[in-house]
């Protein structure tokens, strides 16, 4: 039997309550993602630790206020401009650890 078109596509489609598992986010850009589009815009009580050279501790606090755009690579900010996601070590939001880098 050839299943062509919509028939295959709702053979192949799963049912039931468990039938599309939720899975975490694994990267940074997922987890700002997930608060931007998912959560209800969120973003803004998210904070970032970021990792910069030119601070003395090592590591930036950005405000998620502060991020104007998620680009593929970039996300912008309104201080910064343009970063990369792989520099961003920890992001919390409301005390609850969302992603941290050191623990991957």
């Amino acid at each position: 039997v050839v299943l062509r078109g919509t028939e295959r596509r709702q053979r192949l489609r799963p049912s039931g309550p468990r039938a599309f598992p939720v899975r975490l986010p694994r990267t940074a850009r997922e987890v700002l993602h997930v608060l931007r589009w998912r959560e209800g815009d969120h973003l803004g009580a998210a904070t970032l630790w970021y990792r910069d050279r030119a601070a003395a501790s090592g590591v930036r606090i950005i405000p998620g206020a502060g991020i104007v755009d998620l680009e593929r690579r970039y996300f912008t900010t309104r201080g910064a401009g343009r970063l990369p996601y792989y520099k961003i070590e920890r992001i919390e939001r409301e005390g609850k650890v969302l992603f941290d880098r050191s623990t991957d």
